[in-house]
């Protein structure tokens, strides 16, 4: 059978070969497939990364898919952003991807889409229990395969963007599949790129495809400040998440990508929301509203972002993580071959330095994203009791995703991640030493409860 685990909040996921193999993969494909003739739909396109499992996993699934009546349209290796174009450009009724984004390279797993929406939470379920039941559609499927999308997407970007001047930049892909389509179109805008690590490789050799994480961007630091060039973007494994550092080589966080790209949005759309998660710096709620837009908080997750957005009509949201979504101009889901495009737009705009891009704002202590290995059939136990005990004892926190606590000089944050066994926690504040404070104060609350 299936381990229900692996079908986690957003997407399923696990280590090849001890939680996943292509027998389960079969069974998703059938699962999928009848999960789409329940709802009268049919057809779909199917995606891979470059991870070395992947081909082997997307044969299972289509041939499961195939069996349940599905129309099959195979891309090939693909960005998990041109899996989401290939379902607009193509009119399919959903979409399959196998990859398991930035996680090692012996994990793999899938994302479900019906339409351009995912397929998450209790419909992510459902398709677990049409597994569990084994009531499978029954059919005869058709199977193509059409890479001519990858063209269609790249002429589409470079449609939609306008530099006004050459910029000079830096392109890690870490050895994931963005590699396949960023430089080309940066080179196609008029600008100067070195690249590094863009040639697909499933094994990660030189570093970890997280972006956002310090030490998988120390060579494209060293190569932008050796080089002198203006900026340095990292992509993850599948290309849906993004990293920048400044010519100085420092990485910005995503929220400060977010920041940077919300100024342009909002000179543009004055008054328009912005949807930004719960990790994100109180600098950056405060520069929206200087910006003259309305920021509005809400849980971490792809899925969620994107369903929120649709919900209320915002057309620019981003996450801490580097999952940032664009409607204006764009189609509205994460992409990060795509924001890298808007954020060189940006620097081209002006002849000042990335590292000055912010300079004005208040300075502010934070963390990165820290993370607290905790079992995943105990971190949301974890999570609600920190919450209710800090609640107990009058603090301000806000529980829309986890436990956000608000001080007048700092917060402190602490979730649960929906993808791997860890609680997530980060702290900001108007120094240092209260920093350090607001993060004892929480996390001696969690270790309690561990």
């Amino acid at each position: 059978m299936i381990k229900p685990e692996v079908f986690r909040q957003y997407d399923i996921r696990g280590i090849m070969g001890e939680d996943i193999d292509e027998e389960s993969f079969y069974l998703i494909g059938k699962g999928f497939g009848t999960y789409l003739h329940q709802k009268g739909l049919s057809s779909l396109v199917l995606g891979g990364d470059a991870r070395l499992t992947t081909p082997s996993l997307k044969e299972a699934f289509a041939r499961g898919a195939l069996e349940t009546g599905c129309t099959v349209i195979d891309i090939g290796m693909v960005a998990t952003p041109v899996l989401y174009f290939s379902i607009w450009k193509l009119k399919t009724d959903g979409g399959a991807m196998i990859t398991a984004s930035h996680n090692p390279s012996n994990y793999n797993g899938c994302k479900l889409n019906l339409g351009l929406d995912s397929v998450y939470a209790d419909e992510l379920q459902k398709v677990l229990h049409i597994i569990q039941k084994g009531e499978f559609a029954s059919g005869s499927g058709t199977y193509t395969i059409n890479t001519s999308v990858n063209d269609d997407y790249k002429d589409y970007i470079i449609s939609g963007i306008t530099l006004e001047r050459p910029v000079k930049v830096v392109i890690d892909a870490g050895n994931g599949v963005g590699g396949l389509y960023l430089p080309e179109i940066l080179e196609n805008l008029g600008c100067e790129v070195i690249t590094m690590y863009c040639e697909p490789d499933g094994s990660f050799p030189n570093h970890h495809p997280d972006p956002t994480i310090e030490k998988n961007m120390q060579d494209l630091s060293k190569k932008v400040v050796s080089e002198g060039y203006e900026l340095g973007i990292g992509l993850d494994g599948d290309a849906d998440r993004i990293g920048v550092v400044d010519e100085k080589g420092k990485l910005l966080f995503g929220d400060q990508i977010l920041n940077i790209l919300a100024r342009d949005y909002l000179k543009h759309n004055p008054g328009k929301s912005v949807i930004v998660d719960v990790k994100c710096s109180k600098n950056l709620y405060d520069d929206i509203i200087k910006y003259g837009g309305v920021p509005i908080m809400y849980k971490t997750g792809h899925a969620n972002i994107k369903m929120k957005m649709k919900e209320l009509g915002v057309e620019f949201a981003g996450e801490m993580s580097g999952h940032i979504f664009l409607a204006d101009r764009y189609l509205g889901y994460d992409d990060a071959i795509y924001v890298s495009c808007r954020f060189i737009e940006v620097v081209s705009k002006t002849e000042k330095p990335v590292s000055t891009f912010l300079a004005d704002q208040p300075k502010m202590y934070n963390t990165p994203e820290l993370h607290i290995d905790c079992p995943d059939d105990r971190k949301f136990e974890v999570v609600a009791k920190v919450c209710d005990e800090l609640k107990a004892e009058g603090y301000d926190v806000l529980d829309i995703d986890g436990a956000r606590v608000n001080f007048p000089d700092g917060w402190g944050l602490v979730r649960a991640s929906n993808t791997t066994p860890v609680l997530v926690t980060r702290f900001e504040a108007v120094t240092e030493e209260r920093m350090k404070e607001i993060q004892q104060l929480i996390e001696s609350k969690i270790y309690k409860y561990l």
